[in-house]
């Protein structure tokens, strides 16, 4: 199928849930969620596309695909949609502008819901996300998780052949940004996800303006505040073979900054609302006997 183009209060708490690595999603134990969509952004993946929409639908074979394509010079778009002309439950969306990941990941949303779809995924087209997990993430989903994180940083989680920079920039920002805005999330950049479709259509989606990377950060914390029941799910995150990856310190510095800014404001409404609850607790402590002096004077 191809295609052309409020003050959140209330915190959930993060589980962490360990599941059966060998779970098989299909029609016989997919429980009572019926239709899945995997959005997988590309741009320039025309060597990892077909590797891993190969290994998804032998992993996941019931779960469709929706491919998201910013207009890649060197034709990813074009292998999407033969394969989408192969297979029905491959679609393909193609994006003429280059907004980041967070705005193909929001045009994604966006057709799935349309569509109809119970759960929608987010997974890297580089397998770095490994399909083979991605049944753990609709399971953690169907036993009643609003947003299931495959997380790297929780017991059981691991990444691989990753260069000892790449995971010092990795583990302190996932540390800082737990810092700065109070998150228990223990790895909040994550990007392999599932999201219930009530959950999507809480977070106010049009009013989302985090285009690149520190989205997976802005719309796990809207998940957080908004009172969802979040898990974390531990997955192995492979460093991509083919392909230069996309990820750069300036994009984590960029990422970092903004949170630093959500952060701050975060406490600075924090403190107006405990100044404001204490002023009215005093008012009403204080002025029924203001009120009887003037009336005495008077």
């Amino acid at each position: 199928m191809h295609l052309q183009n409020t003050p959140l209060r209330r915190i959930s708490p993060v589980i962490l849930v360990n599941l059966d690595p060998t779970f098989t999603l299909t029609k016989e134990n997919k429980g009572i969620i019926m239709r899945v969509l995997t959005v997988i952004p590309t741009y320039n993946e025309k060597e990892n596309l077909p590797v891993v929409v190969e290994r998804l639908r032998k992993a996941a074979p019931d779960v469709d695909i929706l491919v998201v394509d910013d207009n890649s010079p060197d034709g990813t778009g074009q292998i999407a949609d033969a394969m989408a002309e192969q297979d029905s439950q491959i679609h393909v969306l193609h994006r003429t502008v280059k907004d980041g990941l967070g705005g193909a990941y929001l045009a994604g949303f966006d057709w799935g819901l349309n569509e109809g779809y119970e759960v929608l995924i987010e997974m890297d087209a580089d397998c770095s996300h490994q399909p083979e997990q991605l049944p753990s993430l609709v399971h953690a989903v169907e036993a009643g998780a609003d947003l299931a994180i495959g997380s790297r940083y929780v017991p059981g989680g691991k990444t691989e052949n990753w260069p000892i920079q790449r995971q010092i920039l990795s583990r302190g920002a996932n540390i800082y940004t737990r810092v700065v805005l109070g998150t228990a999330i223990k790895d909040i950049t994550a990007g392999f996800r599932a999201y219930r479709r009530e959950a999507l259509q809480r977070l106010n989606l049009e009013g989302i303006e985090s285009k690149g990377y520190v989205f997976q950060v802005d719309l796990a914390w809207r998940s957080e505040q908004a009172g969802l029941k979040i898990v974390e799910v531990p997955i192995t995150f492979v460093e991509r073979e083919v392909g230069a990856s996309k990820m750069t310190g300036n994009i984590i510095f960029d990422s970092m900054r903004k949170v630093t800014t959500w952060g701050v404001s975060n406490r600075i409404n924090k403190l107006y609302s405990v100044t404001l609850y204490s002023y009215c607790i005093l008012v009403s402590l204080y002025a029924p006997d203001h009120e009887e002096s003037l009336r005495a004077l008077s």
